[in-house]
């Protein structure tokens, strides 16, 4: 029997409490509480580390779970791969309802089910996903993709005009997942840390690691919960 790793849940927890907290800062931006460029600058930047963060640790996650269980992983898999994508696609219906100016097209519980999937042929290797994941990471830099408009890729990156809110396409953001897969398969070969972390057991640290245990269920349901609120807030005070 594997046991949890804590460190893991606890930088999972760090990640998910940085997306609400930017997302919050979102919902009282657009009811216009506050006025904060939120993608450019600092916040730009915190939004980005965020994201990666989150990702890279998806990726991590995905080689634990095939070291620990390699049997049948394609379909397994597959399979939470396409429930995560259902899950994504309860968001962009709730974007279509209450914020249609802002549709969620391809957020990031899109990206992760697409990734988990994607993720199939390398989710063994070590080289491989590194160079892989660099090269998705790094191609912006190179070669101006977005200037491609390509309609039935614009969930890949190829579009001059991305969807503004909450957009992951797989270029470049599926790099950090095999950036992760990479990482796991060095440090946690086997199913088991290569380098073993004390738990410091302190209060901050158990409540990161319970956050990280239910992150994604918490993503999806924060800005169901979140909205709202900043709309009473807007509409009543």
């Amino acid at each position: 029997m594997f046991e949890r790793l804590w460190e893991i849940d606890f930088f999972r927890g760090i990640a998910i409490s940085m997306m609400v907290w930017f997302h919050f800062l979102w919902d009282l931006n657009y009811f216009e509480i506050i006025n904060v460029s939120l993608y450019s600058g600092f916040w730009g930047l915190f939004q980005k580390a965020t994201a990666g963060l989150f990702l890279f640790l998806i990726g991590v996650s995905l080689t634990l779970s095939y070291n620990r269980k390699k049997h049948g992983f394609s379909m397994r898999f597959l399979l939470r791969g396409a429930r995560i994508f259902a899950w994504g696609l309860a968001i962009t219906l709730f974007s279509v309802l209450f914020i249609p100016s802002d549709i969620i097209f391809f957020g990031i519980l899109h990206l992760i089910g697409v990734s988990i999937i994607l993720s199939i042929p390398f989710i063994s290797g070590k080289r491989l996903p590194l160079l892989l994941g660099l090269f998705v990471v790094l191609l912006p830099l190179f070669f101006d993709y977005q200037s491609i408009s390509l309609d039935f890729l614009v969930w890949a990156g190829f579009s001059s005009s991305p969807p503004s809110l909450d957009f992951a396409p797989v270029f470049p953001w599926f790099g950090a997942v095999l950036l992760g897969i990479s990482a796991g398969n060095f440090l946690y070969s086997g199913g088991t840390p290569k380098f073993k972390l004390k738990n410091p057991g302190n209060k901050v640290v158990s409540f990161a690691g319970f956050l990280g245990k239910h992150s994604l269920f918490i993503y999806f349901i924060h800005q169901m919960v979140l909205f709202p609120l900043v709309f009473l807030f807007y509409k009543f005070f």
